[in-house]
């Protein structure tokens, strides 16, 4: 069965890093894109950035540019999220999701992790 399990999330300070995690089991991430996602409370959820499978493109979305990085490392089975200069905007649940490709839309990944809150206050 397949699972993603993130972690890394918290509360951090404006200005503030974390790094957010997200682990498989039950398959290869080798044949997979990871895409992370957020949701805000009464807002819905977006997309945030995607890492193809062989971790050759990365796309982010443009209030995220220059700030989070996507990586992945296939031998742990884990996908990365590197996330500097939080700001209270970014206070979401992350949730990471696996489909053959890249996609801006979640209705396209059929898997998804629980999600990790990151919480951006002073």
């Amino acid at each position: 069965q397949m699972q993603l399990v993130e972690s890394g999330g918290g509360l951090v300070q404006p200005g503030g890093s974390l790094r957010l995690s997200c682990t498989a089991s039950g398959f290869t991430l080798d044949d997979y894109a990871i895409g992370w996602f957020r949701q805000a409370p009464g807002l819905e959820r977006e997309a945030v950035s995607c890492i193809s499978s062989d971790g050759g493109s990365t796309y982010y979305i443009d209030s995220v540019k220059e700030r989070f990085a996507i990586s992945r490392d296939n031998a742990k089975n884990t996908v990365y999220l590197q996330m500097n200069s939080l700001n209270a905007d970014d206070t979401a649940v992350y949730y990471c999701a696996a489909d053959p490709f890249c996609s801006w839309y979640s209705a396209d990944f059929a898997s998804w992790g629980q999600g990790t809150q990151v919480t951006v206050s002073s």
